[in-house]
């Protein structure tokens, strides 16, 4: 081990990370025991404290999910690490006996199905480099996150969450970090656990300041959840309890999951506008764990303390319509259902075709996708939060991925390349190709500034969202303030009202 390797007390026990290009990185360090054994589907318990000085140069192993596409995962765990050591953190800091630099916790995504720390697009180097230090974590997804069980606490996965964030509360300050100035940013689903953190009695004082990235519209009833559970429970062949699903496999708990959503096509009639989307798992309003849906919550005034950024990108959906080879070629039938299931209201469908009188069936389903399960989603939080009193800022990324000819345009998960500087990474590259464009750096610049700002200070540079103006950062090239670009989706969904997705027959 190099001498200069830096070295940290917890408060389980010491860890000695790497110094690289400039900074103390630790990675792989247990916040909670592994979810295995007779702890599989229970509440993340307290990790257990080991002698000598832990080595924490390697990440963790990724939690159980699919392993074929953007998102797959690796397999190894690092050393001395056991296959179920799922629940670690990563720090990265400029300086690890600093005082009270601000703090950063990034929250992945991944559908709630997928997703893992080590993931080479959540590189916390380039962020940490600004003079702050950065966390990533892993937390459970898919069934054993956030399927709804009998015998087991629902959102177990948002429980990992706020077990992380309670680390981070207990040991940052060794790292170099403010534990009274933490700022916790994701992406999708990660933005989606975000907004269930705001309004969660067990995350309440973890965190400071939140900014939410595409935060989807989805949040189960038990009642929807459960029977979801209930057909992957079956396609194993048990009961959906924690107790028969302990004996199964978590890979073969993937593969259920998958089986799932290979038939959501038959099971709109049942699930409703859920069918229509790529996962079967969502944060659960069970009235204990999570009490309420975050709107709802938020205009009430709940966590009005919290500063909040809340934004979107242009074209959420483009990504999944390209990438189920449907985008130019759905046949109308099926987007015209589509619509039907995703616009606002009885009359929604034809309210969208009135108001877009210019789009084909594709981009009518396009759009309305994209407005129910992320940018209407990511407004209404926005504006319930400064309903209830706390102060929002709102933001829309309009600048188009340049690879393919910018045929993805801004879709979902393009800001997250762009905050890390990840351009080289999988899906960086998908986007931004071979070689990033002088602009596309330049922007990532701006957009990671602004986090960083509101991280150290609350203020991100631009004015906050008001009902009257409706003003709201534009990152393009170049970046602009001005009034929301979606105004007339905007109008379209201004008296619906999110909040919890049930059962529809």
């Amino acid at each position: 081990m190099p001498a200069d390797d830096p070295r940290v007390k917890t408060t389980i026990g010491a860890v000695r990370g790497r110094r690289e290009d400039g900074l103390a990185v630790f990675r792989g360090i247990p916040f909670a025991r592994p979810p295995a054994g007779d702890l599989r589907f229970a509440v993340p318990r307290p990790p257990e404290s080991w002698d000598g000085t832990r080595d924490a140069s390697a990440f963790g192993p990724p939690p159980p999910q699919p392993r074929a596409g953007r998102i797959a995962a690796p397999v190894s765990a690092g050393a001395g690490q056991a296959a179920g050591d799922w629940l670690t953190v990563n720090v990265w800091s400029p300086d690890a006996g600093a005082a009270r630099l601000p703090v950063m916790v990034w929250v992945y995504g991944g559908a709630y199905a997928a997703g893992y720390a080590s993931d080479p697009a959540y590189d916390g180097a380039r962020i940490a480099r600004q003079g702050v230090v950065v966390v990533t974590f892993n937390y459970r997804v898919g069934m054993e996150g956030f399927a709804q069980l009998e015998g087991a606490p629902a959102n177990r996965g948002l429980l990992d969450q706020v077990a992380a964030l309670g680390w981070v509360q207990d040991n940052i300050a060794s790292f170099g970090g403010d534990p009274d100035n933490v700022t916790v940013f994701g992406e999708s689903a990660g933005a989606g656990s975000i907004a269930a953190l705001l309004v969660m009695d067990a995350a309440a004082g973890l965190f400071r300041r939140a900014i939410t990235q595409s935060v989807p519209g989805t949040f189960f009833s038990t009642a929807l959840a459960a029977d979801i559970a209930a057909a992957a429970a079956t396609e194993v062949g048990v009961r959906p309890s924690a107790a028969d699903l302990a004996r199964i496999d978590p890979e073969r708990l993937v593969g259920a999951a998958e089986a799932v959503i290979a038939s959501f096509g038959e099971r709109a009639g049942r699930w409703g506008a859920v069918a229509h989307t790529l996962t079967p798992f969502s944060p659960v309003v069970d009235g204990e764990v999570l009490p309420a849906a975050p709107w709802q919550a938020l205009a009430g005034g709940r966590a009005r303390d919290i500063e909040l950024i809340a934004g979107h990108t242009r074209d959420e959906c483009r990504l999944f319509t390209a990438a189920s080879a449907r985008f130019g070629g759905l046949a109308a039938e099926e987007a015209a259902t589509a619509l039907r299931a995703f616009a606002p209201g009885l009359g929604g469908a034809d309210a969208y075709r009135v108001a877009y009188p210019e789009a084909d069936a594709t981009r009518l389903y396009e759009l309305a996708y994209s407005d129910w399960l992320f940018r209407m989603p990511s407004l209404h939080l926005a504006q319930a939060h400064a309903a209830g009193g706390g102060t929002a800022f709102l933001y829309e990324l309009r600048y188009a991925a340049p690879a393919n000819d910018g045929a993805l345009g801004a879709c979902h998960g393009l800001d997250v390349p762009l905050i890390f500087g990840s351009f080289a990474a999988g899906f960086g590259q998908m986007l931004f190709g071979g070689q990033t464009p002088a602009a596309a750096v330049n922007l990532g610049e701006a957009m990671r500034s602004s986090w960083i700002a509101f991280a150290a200070s609350g203020d991100p540079g631009w004015p906050a969202y008001t009902a009257a103006g409706h003003l709201t950062r534009v990152f393009d090239d170049p970046p602009s303030v001005a009034p929301y670009p979606e105004e007339t989706s905007r109008r379209l969904w201004a008296e619906h009202e999110f909040g919890i997705l049930d059962l529809v027959g």
